[in-house]
């Protein structure tokens, strides 16, 4: 019996095993040992920058590890954007990509080798956690053990190895496998930079009970970003005892008892700014949910973390928890007596009527009613940077935690499709809502989806071009430059890959059937509708609007 097992083989078991049990990736000429392993290959994707948009969607839906395996040099560097927008929103992705043969590197020479580059990994320092460079078998067993601990470990992020041509073939069997190192242990094959390679324990009673004093006596809202995913329960507990609001960041939207509308709305900023106490759980008051800073904050901020920031926050907290954020969550519940709740609780049904009647917002709001009626069975959402993402992203009822992915972080356009290859992945039905502009970007992820029968339903809202760039053009009394595009025939580029296809007239009910009959279908579906849709307040150019 062949017995070989190669360096490729064990990159691969180890990803697995550290939770990406799915990889997602492209084959190549100096990386083809990873697609040598038969029915346990990596999903092949048709863009190495769909491979990091896919790993980075399983992780955020699985809120286990996300891997990808791309080839040298442009594979590498077509990969970079996925891998940039898996930084932003803290990710637990490892990308592992090839290098030229280390038999034909010459150090300090760049000879013209095919996708040679002068330093390869240099492209990702600044996006990654971490970076790895092993050049030997050895090195690679330990490092890629390694990567996966670093990506996984507070603050979580992507980590980069690249391993060489002539190494990832190299028979294993023989090696001896390392002991998996602990969360942050140094390495002298990674650059690492910030906290995100340290450990935090559990800070001492002093600090806890200094929190919670904080909290006593005080109306207080309760910040939820992606941390706060780790522990659903004990946030959502802690809001409940203290009579407060559970304001989500976008990533931590579907929390049980949340705010169902952004702080980007004045009911909920008037909100916010009347509270005594900030108490922000895992992150995220970034640019981007904060309105660039000038959401209305109360006095005292208190944060709660699993580690410290990769980097200095904004907003200076005024006592700031590190630590296992469940356990710290339960702690401070039980220092801090239980009170009534003291915030307008129709506050969500408000916003909600408010945008519905307004004739500028109804037909918007309409796709909100239409896709949560398609997803309250469940579903997963996955949302572009198109007009109709940004509703659905900010405003539609999520099935639980983890029921969105949104790449608010970077905003990236082009998204939604290969990460909802990701997400559908992982068995669950799901509904991407992108624009005909995003989707062109990833236009052969619909062979994907076909090829893996993959329960993906893709939602194109079609305005024919860059709607949210035309609404700038419109709104500063430009002409239109850039933002027209042809669109083609949707619906038939979907049946030439082999999708089932339905066209629908209008925003409404006929949406909702069409979508829900999609989902239930299990299959690859490709539901097209037209509008030209006015973007809400989450989108920056309506920020200052009372």
């Amino acid at each position: 019996m062949d017995q070989t097992r190669t360096v490729a083989d064990d990159v691969l078991d180890v990803l697995r095993t550290a939770g990406a049990t799915t990889v997602f990736g492209l084959p190549g000429v100096h990386n083809l040992a990873f697609f040598s392993t038969g029915p346990g290959s990596p999903v092949v994707v048709r863009h190495e920058q769909a491979a990091t948009y896919a790993a980075d969607g399983w992780a955020r839906r699985t809120g286990a590890l996300g891997a990808a395996v791309v080839t040298t040099g442009p594979g590498a560097t077509n990969a970079l954007t996925g891998f940039g927008e898996a930084a932003a929103a803290g990710s637990p992705v490892v990308l592992v990509a090839s290098e030229i043969p280390q038999r034909l590197r010459r150090d300090g020479r760049l000879r013209g080798v095919l996708h040679e580059s002068r330093d390869q990994a240099a492209l990702f320092a600044p996006l990654a956690k971490a970076v790895f460079s092993p050049r030997t078998p050895e090195e690679t067993a330990r490092d890629i053990r390694l990567a996966t601990a670093l990506a996984l470990a507070a603050p979580r992020g992507p980590v980069y190895l690249d391993v060489p041509a002539d190494v990832l073939p190299v028979d294993a069997f023989a090696l001896h496998t390392p002991t998996p190192p602990p969360p942050g242990a140094p390495s002298p094959a990674a650059t690492t930079s910030g906290p995100g390679a340290q450990v935090h324990g559990t800070p001492d009673p002093s600090s806890r009970s200094a929190a919670a004093d904080l909290l006593r006596d005080r109306s207080v809202v309760v910040w939820a970003g992606a941390g706060a995913l780790d522990a659903p329960t004990g946030i959502a507990a802690l809001a409940a005892h203290l009579g407060a609001p559970l304001v989500p960041s976008f990533h931590a939207r579907g929390l049980p008892g949340a705010v169902g509308v952004p702080p980007h709305e004045p009911e909920v900023a008037a909100m916010i700014g009347s509270a005594d106490v900030l108490l922000a759980v895992g992150g995220d008051l970034d640019g981007m949910n904060t309105r660039n800073w000038t959401m209305p904050r109360p006095p005292v901020l208190l944060t709660v973390d699993a580690a410290e920031p990769a980097d200095p926050p904004e907003w200076t907290a005024d006592a700031a928890l590190t630590g296992p954020v469940a356990a710290l969550l339960d702690d401070l519940r039980a220092a801090v007596p239980s009170r009534e709740p003291w915030w307008p609780a129709d506050v969500t049904a408000r916003v909600r009527t408010r945008l519905r009647d307004d004739p500028a917002s109804a037909e918007a709001f309409a796709l909100v009613e239409a896709v949560e009626t398609a997803t309250a069975t469940g579903a997963a959402l996955v949302c572009d940077m198109a007009v109709a993402g940004y509703w659905a992203g900010g405003y539609a009822r999520v099935a639980g935690p983890r029921g969105l992915a949104y790449p608010v972080g970077w905003g990236t356009l082009g998204f939604g499709l290969p990460a909802a290859v990701g997400v559908a992945a992982t068995g669950v039905p799901t509904l991407a809502v992108v624009g005909d502009g995003g989707l062109a970007m990833g236009l052969g992820e619909l062979a994907t989806l076909v090829q893996e029968r993959l329960p993906a339903t893709v939602l194109v809202v079609d305005d024919a071009g860059y709607g949210m760039l035309r609404y700038d053009q419109d709104r500063a009394g430009h002409p239109h430059a850039g933002v027209d595009l042809h669109t083609p025939d949707l619906l038939a580029v979907a049946v030439a890959f082999g999708m089932a296809t339905t066209d629908v007239a209008t925003i409404g009910l006929e949406l909702a059937t069409a979508l829900s009959d999609a989902l239930a279908s299990g299959a690859p579906h490709l539901v097209r509708v037209g509008a030209r849709l006015l973007p809400p307040r989450t989108t920056s150019p309506r920020w200052s609007e009372e």
